[in-house]
């Protein structure tokens, strides 16, 4: 480095505050709840410490009103399921922790003072194996790992302790009163000050991540047939088609959403005993066509192509495939937005049928004998990701079509859809495993097709 080169100090700590600033705003800018659930905390986490300001109330709870200000600290989380899954767990496992502990206590202290401190460890040694196993199936770690970590952690305080505290009910009472005080606390702020709900963020997750695909597959027969004209059109182009990577990657967002949402009681448009389980298979559905997209991807920037004589042969069929599907798509995602019938989406899933049909025979019928075989396989490549991403459409448009049986969608006028097309619609794959069949009346007498009844 050259002599004097170094920025001074200040100039140095400057541009650091600046940048610090620049991402707290960028994170409060993306998802203004951020800084909505920070007020939130900070309000429950003051009116818990009451029971210390407030010499009534610590008279009454003393030292174990502490237990309120940390259940506040870890249970108040983002969203409603999430914060409603932790304080129950938290509760129902000091609960019976408490209850077996003192139980334990007393059992051991028929044993005398020589025999209680090993049957107490005995206990605690038992209770910890079998706890810790529990938690490695997988079910139970969804969704009650942190519940058996306090059933741990309370059955040893009350156990252990109860060996040196004489009144071991008023300990497990004083701490279980707190523990309900803080998790109440952040369950009615969670609920009722802006709430978050997991379902509702998981349900647009679904909706958007196929709006994605759509939007992808929209541009995608243009972007890969087209002649390479202008370098930047290229790259912001590219950037646009980018945004389906971060489909690939939402699994286990899905997953933690949908755990949450089944904490979360009935609310909106979205009862108790929603199918949350049914977006997961949407949602599983919709990454496998994102894999087949990913790979499509790979080709648009690839060096060895066919020449566009080559590539006219079947341009018209792929680029049609490309759009209807990317259509289809984008009517399933407006279809889970707007939680109504995704009717409208066969009709393209239906064309984009046919034009696969049409590449196969092309493929069969074209003189590709005197094409160069390079020129080919990426061409033949391409064509064959198009037809499996018919495939996979149509799998999602049925996954979707069982979500909106499950869970009851609102009924739609079908206009602009033909009654031939009416009558090819299937019903959803194992619907009789469900006992929800979509019924589709046609009146001779009306242009206008409609769904007389879903039940």
């Amino acid at each position: 480095m050259e002599v004097g080169s170094a920025k001074p100090w200040p100039v140095t700590l400057k541009a650091k505050m600046e940048d610090f600033g620049r991402s707290i705003k960028k994170v409060g800018e993306d998802d203004p709840r951020r800084v909505i659930h920070s007020l939130k905390v900070g309000f429950a986490l003051t009116l818990v410490s009451i029971f210390y300001y407030y010499q009534p109330l610590y008279q009454s709870f003393g030292v174990s009103a502490m237990w309120a200000v940390m259940t506040v600290v870890v249970v108040f989380e983002f969203s409603v399921g999430a914060t409603l899954g932790k304080g129950l767990n938290r509760v129902m496992a000091t609960l019976l922790a408490g209850a077996l502990g003192v139980g334990a206590h007393h059992l051991a202290d028929l044993t005398g003072h020589i025999g209680e401190p090993i049957l107490l460890g005995t206990f605690v040694f038992l209770q910890a194996v079998t706890a810790t196993f529990i938690r490695f199936f997988p079910k139970v770690k969804a969704r009650y790992d942190y519940g058996i970590l306090v059933f741990i952690l309370t059955f040893t305080l009350v156990s252990v302790s109860g060996f040196r505290v004489d009144e071991i009910i008023e300990f497990a009472h004083k701490r279980l009163s707190t523990i309900l005080i803080g998790g109440s606390a952040c369950v009615i702020i969670a609920i009722f000050v802006y709430p978050v709900w997991a379902g509702q963020d998981l349900h647009n997750l679904i909706a958007f991540n196929l709006e994605k695909l759509g939007n992808f597959l929209e541009g995608f027969g243009d972007e890969y047939f087209k002649v390479p004209e202008d370098e930047e059109e290229s790259e912001d182009q590219g950037s646009f088609m980018q945004a389906y990577k971060s489909v690939l990657n939402s699994k286990s967002n899905e997953e933690s959403l949908a755990n949450f949402a089944r904490w979360e009681p009935g609310h909106g448009r979205f009862q108790f005993g929603h199918p949350w389980k049914q977006y997961l298979k949407v949602g599983n559905l919709t990454r496998q066509c994102a894999y087949r997209i990913e790979a499509l991807y790979g080709y648009l920037n690839d060096d060895i192509k066919a020449s566009v004589d080559v590539r006219s042969k079947i341009e018209e069929a792929c680029t049609k495939v490309s759009i209807e599907s990317g259509r289809a798509l984008k009517e399933l995602s407006m279809a889970i937005k707007s939680m109504t019938y995704p009717i409208s989406a066969h009709k393209h899933i239906h064309n984009a049928k046919m034009a696969a049909n049409n590449i196969k025979s092309l493929l069969k019928s074209s003189p590709w004998e005197k094409i160069e075989l390079l020129q080919v396989i990426p061409l033949v490549t391409v064509a064959s990701l198009l037809i499996d991403v018919v495939n996979c459409t149509e799998e999602i448009a049925e996954s979707v079509c069982e979500l909106a049986s499950k869970a009851r969608f609102k009924k739609v006028d079908c206009l602009g859809v033909s009654p031939e097309t009416l009558r090819n619609v299937k019903s959803p794959r194992h619907a009789d495993d469900h006992k929800h069949h979509l019924v589709i009346s046609v009146d001779d007498n009306s242009s206008a097709p409609k769904i007389s009844d879903y039940k």
